[in-house]
């Protein structure tokens, strides 16, 4: 039976991830409120002004899905932020995306950590049989760091999300699937303890 996530705190060695609240803002702001963060197409690509900014765009929409604060095991510092959301029971299918980290941790094994608990809490808590990544077709980084996950490219969505500067983005969605979880999930360990 496919549940969807209950928004519980899913801890790791490297990384916990807490379900994104008012208070973690001004430290999420501080870790990606920045337009290197932008620059590839997250959030828009368009960086907020300010911690209020922030805030005012970034509550509203976590509460449409799970958000969750990514902290650092080691000292509680919050270093980014990832989402499971679009939540479809009857056709078991989820979305793993939202993800957006501050640029000291990029090529760390935060990104592989967070992801392995989010799709872990997936597959083996909630019983999803499929969980959709996706990302603009001009963030090749993410790209990247998505297939080096082990997701397979299904295609590209054309014109599919307007930009915060006016212009539409092409969507590259990749996927993984209930079957292909326990080779994923092998290698996001191996990445880890690197």
């Amino acid at each position: 039976m496919t549940v969807a996530p209950d928004g519980r705190s899913l801890v790791g060695g490297v990384v916990r991830l807490d379900r994104l609240r008012d208070s973690d803002i001004e430290e999420l702001y501080a870790a990606i409120g920045n337009e290197e963060v932008y620059a590839g197409g997250f959030g828009g690509g368009r960086a907020p002004e300010s911690v209020e900014a922030m805030r005012a765009g970034w509550i509203p929409a976590a509460a449409k899905r799970f958000a969750y604060a990514v902290r650092l095991v080691a000292d509680g510092t919050v270093v980014g932020t990832s989402s499971l959301g679009d939540v479809d029971l009857v056709n078991e299918s989820i979305h793993l995306g939202w993800t957006g980290y501050a640029p000291a941790v990029w090529g760390t094994a935060v990104n592989p950590a967070t992801k392995l608990l989010l799709l872990q809490h997936a597959f083996e808590d909630c019983g999803f049989g499929r969980v959709k990544i996706q990302t603009g077709s001009k963030n090749t980084r993410s790209q990247a760091a998505i297939a080096k996950l082990g997701a397979t490219r299904e295609g590209v969505l054309r014109r599919h999300k307007r930009l915060a500067d006016g212009s539409f983005r092409d969507t590259v969605v990749f996927s993984i699937l209930a079957d292909e979880w326990p080779e994923v999930r092998k290698g996001l360990e191996a990445r880890i303890n690197r």
